[in-house]
C-alpha cells in the first residue's frame, strides 16, 4: 500500500511532466541544447567616446565588454587601438623629447595596415566604425610620416585630421548611446545586413546562426 510520501512525490512528477518545455519545474528534455542569453550594454558608446581623450583603460574596457557582447570585429577594433595608444606612449616616453624612433614609425605603420584591414571587414555592415577606423589609419600614417620628415605641413595635417577624427567619434558616440538607450535608431549610423537586422529584426533573427558561434558549437 503507498504512502502519503510516495503520492506526493507521484504528484510532484506529474507536474513535473505536464508543465510546458522550458518552464520553471518542467522535466528535462533529453537531446535539447539550451541557450541562456545574457543581456550586456553596447560599449560602442565608451570605445567611440575614448578617441576623445586618447584613454587606454576606457578603449580596453570597451573592447573586453565587445567580446562579452559577441561583437568579436568591434572587440578586436578597441584592444587594438587601445593596445596601439599604450605602446605609443611608452616609446615616446622612452626616448628623449624631439628625438625620431624608427620603433615608433615601424610600429605605427603595422597598425595603420591592421586597422585598414579592420576597416574592410566593418564598412559592409557598420559604416560608422568603419569609417571611423579609416580615419585613424589614416592618422596613424600621418603621425609616422611626421616622425621620419619633421614636417610642419604633416604634423598640421596630423592635428586637423586628429580635430576631425575626434569630432567624428563624439558623434557616434552620441549617436550610438541614443540608440542603446531608446533601441531604435536616432541618428544614422549606417547599419547595413546583419547588423541593421540586429536591431531592427526579431529574437528568431538574432538566434538564427547562434549553433554557429563560438561558444556554442563544437570547435573554434
Amino acid at each position: 500500500m503507498p504512502s502519503d510520501g510516495d503520492e506526493q512525490h507521484a504528484r510532484q512528477d506529474d507536474q513535473r511532466a505536464a508543465a510546458p518545455e522550458g518552464a520553471p519545474g518542467a522535466a528535462p528534455v533529453a537531446g535539447v541544447t539550451r541557450v541562456v542569453l545574457r543581456p550586456i550594454a553596447s560599449s560602442l558608446p565608451v570605445g567611440f567616446f575614448a578617441f576623445l581623450a586618447f584613454v587606454v583603460p576606457l578603449e580596453l574596457i570597451a573592447g573586453v565588454f565587445a567580446y562579452l557582447a559577441r561583437d568579436a570585429g568591434a572587440a578586436t577594433a578597441l584592444t587594438t587601438l587601445g593596445a596601439a595608444w599604450a605602446g605609443t606612449a611608452v616609446v615616446s616616453l622612452m626616448q628623449p623629447p624631439g628625438t625620431r624612433s624608427t620603433a615608433l614609425v615601424v610600429f605605427l605603420l603595422v597598425v595603420a595596415a591592421f586597422v585598414l584591414v579592420l576597416s574592410a571587414a566593418a564598412l559592409p555592415g557598420k559604416s560608422l566604425l568603419g569609417v571611423l577606423l579609416v580615419l585613424a589609419a589614416a592618422r596613424y600614417v600621418l603621425v609616422a610620416v611626421y616622425d621620419i620628415t619633421g614636417s610642419a605641413t604633416v604634423r598640421s595635417a596630423s592635428g586637423w585630421l586628429g580635430v576631425a577624427l575626434g569630432a567624428f567619434a563624439l558623434y557616434g558616440g552620441i549617436a550610438l548611446l541614443l540608440e542603446e538607450m531608446t533601441q531604435r535608431t536616432v541618428l544614422p549610423l549606417g547599419r547595413h545586413g546583419r547588423s541593421r537586422t540586429s536591431l531592427e529584426g526579431g529574437l528568431e533573427d538574432q538566434t538564427a546562426t547562434t549553433h554557429q558561434e563560438a561558444g556554442v558549437r563544437r570547435q573554434l
